[in-house]
């Protein structure tokens, strides 16, 4: 049976002023903050997108210490779409020869698919997509984006 939304943080809850007025919940648990290792059985493609994906995401304080293997997964699951697609790349062709004569569709784009909808979910959790930063808005401006700050003059006045 499905449960419904996911439950928010208690720390957006409180950053958003708790419209609801439910009770917050005590006692949450708390992982500690920034990016952790990366683990070693990730390959070098997995590895570029980790650099390059994970400072930004302990930077918006969206992955802490326990979230390893999210973000694992993740960069695994980005690597293997990139494969997939640079092979069809290679071989440029929608169909090829299968075992038995006929042509059959490229099962590289069978992986690409199943991988990049593997990581759409992942994308999602870690607010990688734009409906999903939206979704994780803690209703505060970012302090560094120009249009806010233009805005906010102009709110002042």
């Amino acid at each position: 049976m499905a449960r419904g939304r996911k439950p928010a943080p208690t720390a957006l809850k409180v950053l958003r002023g708790n419209p609801g007025r439910r009770p917050l919940p005590q006692g949450e648990l708390r992982p500690p903050a920034g990016l952790p290792e990366p683990p070693t059985h990730l390959n070098a493609m997995a590895q570029e997108e980790w650099a390059a994906i994970g400072p930004i995401l302990a930077q918006m304080r969206v992955v802490t210490k326990a979230d390893r293997a999210v973000l694992a997964g993740y960069c695994a699951t980005y690597a293997r779409w990139a494969m997939a697609e640079e092979q069809i790349r290679r071989w440029t062709d929608l169909l090829v020869m299968g075992a038995m004569g006929g042509e059959v569709a490229n099962p590289y784009i069978r992986i690409a698919n199943q991988a990049l909808e593997l990581m759409h979910k992942y994308m999602v959790e870690l607010g990688l997509t734009p409906s999903s930063r939206v979704k994780l808005a803690t209703g505060q401006p970012s302090v560094d984006d120009p249009l806010e700050q233009f805005l906010a003059k102009k709110r002042r006045r």
